[in-house]
Parts: C-alpha cells; structure tokens; sequence
C-alpha cells in the first residue's frame, strides 16, 4: 500500500501540473498572480496592524472612529482592513433606499450600485459586496493589463504581457487595488476601453466607456486619448472627407460622456439639481476647480513636507510618461496620463491628502516602467525597489498615523 501512495504521489502531482498547463495562458498567469498578492498583502497586513497594537497613541484620536468603523464591517483583520475612509461611504451609499430623496452625495455610483444586487445573495451584507466588486475587477484589470501589454510592449508574445502584468501591482499605491475603493473598477474598465479601442472595436469601447464615466468625475474625460487612438490608426489624418469614415467607426465614442450624463440626470432626480455631485464636493470638502500648476507650486513651495512629497510624486510620474510615451503612436497614453494627473491636482488643496490614491489611475506608467525592464539588470532593481515603496506606504496607510494617503 506504501509502494502504491508513493507511485500515485508522483501521478496525481502529474495530473494537477497537466491540469494547470490547460489554463489559458493569460488566465494561469493572471490568477497565480492575483491569489499570491492577495496572500502576501492581507498578511503583511495583519502583521502590521498587530504590531501597530502596541504602540501608544495608536490610533491616533482623530481616527479612533474609523476604527470602530471597521470593527463594524467585520471583527476579522484580514478583511476589514481593506476598508477605509471612502470606503465606508460607499457601503452607505450601497444601502440608501432609491424612493425617497437623496439630499447631497460626492461620489459617482457606478462602484456602490454594482455591490446593490449582489448584497441579498451575500446575506445583504454590502461590505462583502463591495470588496467582491473590487477583486473582481482586479482579476479582469490584471487580464487587461496582460493583453494590452503584450500589444503595446513591442514583441507581443507572454513576458510582455507578464511584465505589465507585475508592475501595475508594482505601482507605489497598487494595494489600494484590494480595497472597497473605485481604483480597480476605474483602471479595470479603462483598460478594457483602450484594449478593445486598439483592436478597432469601437462599439464595445463605446459600452465599457459609458459605465467608465460613471464610475469616476474623471471617466468621461478619457474620450479624448480614445479619440486619438482612433486618428491614430487612420495615420493621424483627418481631412474633411476622412470625417465620414471617423464618424462611421469612433460614433461610439459619445457614449462616454453620455455616462456622466446619465450620472448628473441622477443627480436631479434625487436631489433636484443636476450639479449635486459638485456642490457636494464644494460644501463638504472645499474642492473648486483650480490651475493645476498653481496648485502643485503652492504644495512645492509651501511648508507641508507631506504634500510636497505627493506633489513630487505626482510630478514624477509625469516625467515617467514624458520621457516612456514620446513616440507618436504613444501619444494617446500620455495624454491619457496628464488628464489622471492633473486633473486631480485642479480640485485644490483637498487633493493632497488623496493624490497618491488618484494617481493610481495612471496605468500607462506600469507599462512604461515594463518597457523599460526587458533587461534582467534593470528589472530586478526596478522590481526590488517599488516593492520595498510600496510596503512602506501599505504601511503607513493602514497606521492612519500621518494620513499620507487616503
């Protein structure tokens, strides 16, 4: 019977790697990948968070009843802890009755109201729902990431895709893919717009925008990169009597900013006013519309070591995408690039506090970054020191201590 175990062992150990090599290859990857960043983050985590225990003050007053908040969603670390800030609003939001009134509300919906029919099958427990919103659409992110890199990278084949692949979850801020937050339903979805908009088909980028420019304010604006996809696959000429075939193929794209649309319709049958959304951002945060460049040289100049550092970043992300997407047929993802990094930085000096969050949505730096790593030399350092960045920021966002990222 020994004899027969040991021979079987070898057998069954045959049929499981028989059985994972019959996964197609973006989705073997893609899921090994998600399981083990999954793994790896919700125990660095935990650790982090009891080792936070002890030290005294900790938490911080302020944020005692965030932590109460979390204790609320779920007494297991491992869970809870990808809840904060915004996130408890969103699992409000999820629950809001839709016939009575809303008075105000800051944020677009999409993200809360795809966890609404999911909520009664997961016990009516939104919390559940919402985090499963955002891992699944983390999975698909990574599928995008993984195709369009293999595209966009130059040879086209698997370690192409698998290097986009590694350094999205590289990004400094990446972790926040794993929380109830919209990062990974935004990156998600505009990725499948860009993917699908390279392959030409622009109805289904038309789809995928509209529900993009309801899941974030700065959705509707990535009709412009996906305009410029579509001049660029017609050699960047566009004379009048191209404009027919243009509007035959890229008519689609209107359904962008028709999502936003159909957001600020919302907004006047709930509230009365189309504009809620931004008079909820102007009265409960002090966000107004504002230069850019004004802004970041007040952070720069200011005496705020916190928000110079986020506006540093921000500024090095913008020299990332300068100097990775200068060539043409890049042009559609640096500017893809300067409207999620800029236009955060036009809300105000609210933004500090969560600019490191929004710049998250600035995918094409991973794949500029991946461009850049086909040599083992600077793959391993690249690889070595953004994962050692982004454990110190997972850190200090769980601590709350210094509110660097929310």
């Amino acid at each position: 019977m020994a004899d027969e175990g040991r021979a079987g062992s070898p057998t069954r150990r045959s049929a499981v790697r028989s059985a994972v090599r019959r996964v197609p290859e973006p989705w073997g990857f893609v899921l090994a990948v998600f399981v083990a960043s999954k793994l790896v983050l919700s125990l660095v985590g935990v650790l982090v968070l009891a080792a936070w225990d002890g030290v005294p003050g900790a938490p911080p007053a302020d944020e005692a009843m965030a932590r109460a908040q979390q204790r609320d969603i779920s007494p297991h670390r491992w869970f809870s802890l990808w809840f904060a800030w915004d996130s408890f609003l969103y699992d409000h939001l999820a629950r809001l009755p839709l016939d009575r009134p809303w008075p105000d509300f800051g944020f677009p919906l999409l993200y809360p109201f795809l966890a609404r029919p999911l909520a009664p099958l997961l016990g009516g427990h939104t919390a559940v729902a919402l985090l499963l919103v955002s891992n699944v659409a983390l999975l698909f992110q990574l599928l995008f990431a993984y195709r369009l890199g293999a595209r966009l990278l130059g040879g086209g084949g698997p370690a192409d895709g698998r290097r986009a692949v590694r350094y999205l979850l590289l990004l400094p801020t990446a972790f926040l893919f794993q929380a109830a937050l919209t990062e990974s339903l935004f990156v998600c979805l505009a990725l499948a717009a860009f993917w699908y908009a390279e392959r030409g088909r622009w109805a289904v980028v038309g789809v995928v925008g509209y529900f993009l420019a309801m899941s974030r304010s700065v959705g509707f604006l990535v009709v412009v990169p996906l305009a410029l996809v579509l001049l660029r696959q017609h050699d960047w000429r566009a004379p009048p009597r191209a404009w027919p075939a243009l509007l035959r193929r890229g008519w689609p794209l209107l359904l962008v900013p028709l999502g936003w649309f159909t957001f600020m319709a919302f907004c006047r049958w709930q509230g009365g006013d189309w504009f809620a959304y931004q008079h909820a951002q102007e009265t409960g945060w002090g966000i107004r519309l504002q230069d850019p460049v004004t802004v970041a040289g007040s952070a720069l100049a200011g005496d705020n070591s916190a928000d110079a550092l986020r506006v540093w970043i921000a500024v090095a992300t913008l020299a990332v995408a300068a100097v990775g997407l200068r060539r043409r047929a890049d042009w559609p993802y640096l500017v893809y690039t300067l409207i999620m990094v800029l236009v955060p930085l036009s809300m105000g000096p609210p933004v500090y506090k969560s600019l490191l969050r929004y710049l998250l949505a600035a995918f094409p730096v991973a794949l500029v970054l991946a461009r850049w790593a086909r040599r083992p030399g600077p793959d391993g350092w690249l690889t070595a020191g953004l994962a050692l960045l982004q454990g110190a920021l997972f850190a200090v966002w769980l601590t709350y201590w210094t509110h660097l990222i929310i």
